[in-house]
């Protein structure tokens, strides 16, 4: 599988094999002009070199518009299901693929929470890398001490839910652009892993009604709204959102096809596609998940009239929590700047994008871009 390079990368393509344990893993560093190629690792049966290249350009453009020192990456390990199901398996698979790129990390790659990783798994990696800098997530215990430094932590763990905090301020900026109070608003949420849970809750504290939750197992729908705190519990207990009562379990796919005001896609790449995206009824879409959907889709959600609000300005609350991580804040201060950047950067977006009559990721991409450039200029120069 070839990938097609242009003026902003790949700088660096990476393919691992480790022939002891198996392990397939790929780094890719799509452009490090602004800072070290910052990007989540992930582990699933079916990561490959298109899929990771795509989400580190969405990087690229992710770092560059909330205006941080980072340029654009993303790592993967393709791993049979037994091996994130099996612990010792796991752990010795993502040190081995941390060592193998020791040379990269952190210099010119930072890694990161993502499908199937999380602050343990992060702890992990940076143990195997022997810099606290390799990665963030870490946990919140996890402190310099570690790395000869004593007393000051290195971790901002997921339980803050950044990311979803950062979504969740993107959607109240919308509706503000859009003047539909939030507590009139009604959501569905496509997942309900760590930014969708996070952001089922800040929504639902904030007034708006949750109607549909999915997870892999299915899909909970309940037009009169959902008990996040609840749904939570019962998540939990019983390993799936279906399991709340009352409210009717319907097919995943469904989910995108309900009369809500906000779709919310927080889970799988390219989720809505060519098959549903004439059926969808919201009139806001927030991007919670990296490549929800492909610019072609995006461009017919526009041409009717539904607003989208793009991956890496809606998610961009973990990239910022990281760089809140990687300059030693604490954890009030990392939300109070997902906050202050995410709200700035929707409203900036849609100002601009309401009066050309464009969509919102052309004005986000043309911001970046120019960003990306002039730092590339100034490294050549």
């Amino acid at each position: 599988m070839k990938i097609k390079r242009d003026k902003f990368g790949p700088e660096k393509v990476i393919e691992i094999y480790d022939k002891k344990t198996g392990m397939q893993g790929i780094l890719i560093i799509d452009n490090s002009s602004r800072g070290p190629g910052k990007g989540g690792l992930r582990i699933t049966p079916t990561v490959n070199l298109q899929e990771i290249f795509r989400l580190a350009r969405i990087m690229t453009w992710k770092t560059a518009f909330a205006d941080l020192p980072f340029g654009g990456a993303k790592s993967g390990i393709r791993a049979p299901p037994e091996v994130t199901k099996e612990k010792n398996k796991k752990k010795l698979w993502i040190q081995t693929f941390s060592k193998a790129i020791k040379k990269y990390c952190p210099s010119q790659y930072i890694a990161g929470p993502d499908v199937s990783t999380g602050e343990k798994e992060m702890q992990w990696f940076v143990e195997a890398n022997g810099d606290w800098r390799a990665a963030t997530g870490k946990p919140a215990d996890m402190c310099m001490k570690c790395f000869g430094k004593r007393g000051q932590r290195c971790g901002i763990p997921h339980e803050y839910g950044s990311t979803g905090y950062g979504v969740y301020h993107s959607t109240v900026a919308a509706l503000e652009q859009l003047k539909i109070p939030i507590r009139k608003v009604t959501v569905a949420i496509e997942g309900f892993g760590n930014v969708g849970s996070f952001t089922a809750s800040y929504l639902d504290n904030a007034g708006a009604k949750i109607v549909a939750v999915s997870d892999s197992k299915g899909c909970i729908y309940d037009p009169n709204g959902i008990d996040i705190s609840r749904l939570k519990k019962i998540k939990s207990k019983t390993g799936s959102v279906i399991n709340y009562k009352p409210g009717t379990i319907i097919e995943n796919k469904k989910l995108f096809e309900l009369p809500v005001t906000v779709l919310i896609p927080a889970a799988l790449p390219d989720s809505i596609n060519q098959g549903n995206v004439n059926k969808i009824k919201a009139k806001l879409v927030v991007e919670a998940a990296n490549i929800p959907m492909t610019e072609e889709t995006e461009e017919r959600l526009h041409k009717r009239g539904i607003l989208v609000i793009p991956d890496f300005i809606a998610n961009a609350g973990g990239v910022i929590s990281s760089y809140a991580e990687y300059k030693g804040l604490n954890p009030k201060d990392m939300l109070g700047l997902v906050k202050k950047k995410i709200t700035k950067n929707v409203r900036l977006v849609l100002k601009k994008a309401i009066k050309n009559k464009v969509k919102p990721r052309d004005v986000a991409l043309e911001i970046a871009m120019k960003r990306v450039r002039d730092a590339m200029k100034k490294r050549k120069n």
